[in-house]
């Protein structure tokens, strides 16, 4: 199969704009420097460069083959040496489409395959029609359950995909709250570099106007706090602007963008981690996000990918998506000691402690009169910021699945199968060992395990971490012996290994209200937020 000949025009153009520019410039350097003579060089250096590169897009056009077979999608490439790929379609993960508005326009769109082991694009189809690209997603999630062969025509591979369960629709109310609590932290760097000009300028005044100065780093601040903030809404309105959630068979589907439209499939079979993320603004108005973690891609990591599988939507909805996708229950957390609150105020006097000390030695050196110890009256909110530290961790073992949760201003509750897990890490810092605590991770194959961004059950006894290493171990052989058939899943669940007694999942699926219990064994109510 070929690419669509509309992608010759079209990548002529794309690459074109900058080359003719290039040219130009040249061009115009050599007329201002040997005149008429000059003219008629520079404009041949145009006409040239626009030759070759019209030459060499037809002849990739011509030389650019792929085939999509039962167990392999071949792509054949290469102008100047030949390029063999072939892919299998086992390994393919996901297949991503996306679409500007000029692509939109003349019916063609790129193709984005993304494999397991990697967080890169395998290969891309630049560009085919766009019938052909959903042809080529349906075709391949078919082929990986092995429903049907490739050689089918358009109808009869299009039909199973038409009977799809929409999951999920970003309504117009949901758009605009992404964009009011969306920030582009790239935008202060930006602002840094094209306002550090105007550094020497200010520092000049230090040691006269210490008034004016601080007046214009507030107004500094201020502004580049709204335009980060302008910024972060705009792009998150024109990324997530429709946005909509399917379930087709064994994938979930989704579509979303204004200016460019992404169109993209998550297999479920390669699901490892669920996240619902939360952060204080959202928690006071009952909203939260959900992402999807597959093995070795993260939906959002590649130009074409889903960013988040429902950027935003109430707790309620959020939750329910999560239950329809994995059947997890209702969790109750066991926190970590009540002791380790002092931990974490001892930490947190600590900084305060550094903050306090930097300040007062610039005092000395610079300022004079610069008030050092403004950040002492902090010490006074420490108990409340270690006790909710504290409040907002903890972990939950299931029937099927492991919870945990952490974090208070970017609060995580990562939901991992059993069978996902990958390795059970328990480590213990020096500090760790001094208060008896101790983290143990649960490592996937998730593509976010590189940045250690793991389900991790952290500061918890000693022998607790102890029996939840055990259990866990024990869990992830049971889960994978139940899903081959050798025994019932949760047979033995909770049993042997010294395991820590866990509370099975319900049967009740909505996990709407998550309860929480004292790592010290008493339990309370949790209002979450």
């Amino acid at each position: 199969m070929k690419l669509s000949p509309l992608s010759v025009p079209y990548r002529v153009i794309e690459r074109g704009a900058g080359l003719v520019f290039t040219a130009v410039v040249i061009s115009s350097g050599a007329s201002a420097a040997l005149g008429p003579i000059g003219g008629v060089v520079g404009a041949a250096l145009v006409g040239l460069a626009i030759l070759l590169l019209v030459g060499y897009e037809v002849t990739y056009y011509r030389r650019f083959e792929y085939e999509l077979g039962d167990e392999t999608l071949d792509i054949r490439s290469g102008v100047v040496s030949r390029r063999n790929r072939e892919i299998p379609i086992r390994r393919i993960q996901n297949v991503d489409i996306s679409r500007n508005i000029v692509q939109r326009l003349v019916g063609i769109a790129a193709v984005d395959f993304e494999t397991a082991g990697g967080s890169e694009t395998e290969a891309s189809l630049r560009f085919v029609d766009f019938e052909v690209a959903k042809r080529l997603q349906q075709d391949i999630g078919r082929l990986k359950r092995g429903d049907a062969a490739a050689g089918e025509t358009s109808d009869q591979a299009s039909a199973p995909d038409r009977e799809s369960e929409a999951l999920f629709a970003l309504s117009g109310r949901e758009l605009l709250l992404v964009g009011a609590l969306s920030f582009d932290f790239r935008i202060p760097g930006l602002l840094f570099v094209l306002l550090s000009g105007s550094l020497p300028a200010l520092s000049s005044m230090l040691a006269t106007q210490i008034g004016v100065l601080a007046a214009g780093v507030v107004a500094v601040a201020l502004v580049i706090v709204l335009v980060s903030w302008l910024g972060g809404a705009l792009v998150s309105v024109l990324n997530y602007y429709d946005f909509r959630l399917a379930r087709v068979g064994d994938e979930l589907q989704y579509e979303r963008g204004l200016l460019r439209r992404y169109d993209g499939s998550i297999p479920l079979d390669k699901v490892q981690t669920l996240t619902v993320t939360d952060d204080p603004l959202k928690r006071l108005f009952g909203y939260a996000s959900l992402r999807i973690e597959t093995a070795g891609y993260t939906p959002g990591s590649g130009e074409s990918g889903s960013e988040a599988a429902v950027p935003l939507a109430s707790r309620e909805r959020v939750f329910d998506l999560a239950s329809r996708i994995e059947s997890f229950g209702t969790p109750a957390f066991d926190r970590p000691p009540k002791r380790v609150r002092r931990r974490y105020a001892l930490r947190y006097c600590l900084g305060l402690g550094v903050v306090v000390a930097l300040l007062y030695g610039v005092d000395l050196l610079v300022a004079r009169s610069l008030p050092w110890y403004g950040p002492v009256a902090l010490v006074l909110l420490v108990p409340v910021a270690a006790h909710f530290k504290w409040r907002h961790r903890g972990y939950w073992l299931g029937e099927h699945h492991l919870v945990t949760r952490n974090g208070v201003l970017r609060r995580e509750i990562k939901i991992v199968p059993y069978y996902r897990i990958q390795t059970v890490i328990d480590s213990r810092t020096f500090f760790q060992r001094r208060w008896g605590v101790a983290t143990v991770t649960a490592d996937t194959a998730g593509s976010l395990s590189i940045v250690g961004s793991d389900a991790a059950a952290v500061d918890i006894d000693d022998a607790t971490a102890d029996d939840l290493r055990a259990t866990l171990a024990t869990r992830l052989r049971e889960s994978l012996a139940a899903r081959r058939g050798w025994i019932e899943p949760g047979a033995n669940a909770g049993a042997g290994d010294g395991s820590v007694a866990a509370t099975d999942d319900s049967t009740d699926t909505d996990a709407r209200s998550l309860r929480s219990r004292d790592g010290d064994g008493a339990g309370d109510e949790d209002p979450e937020g």
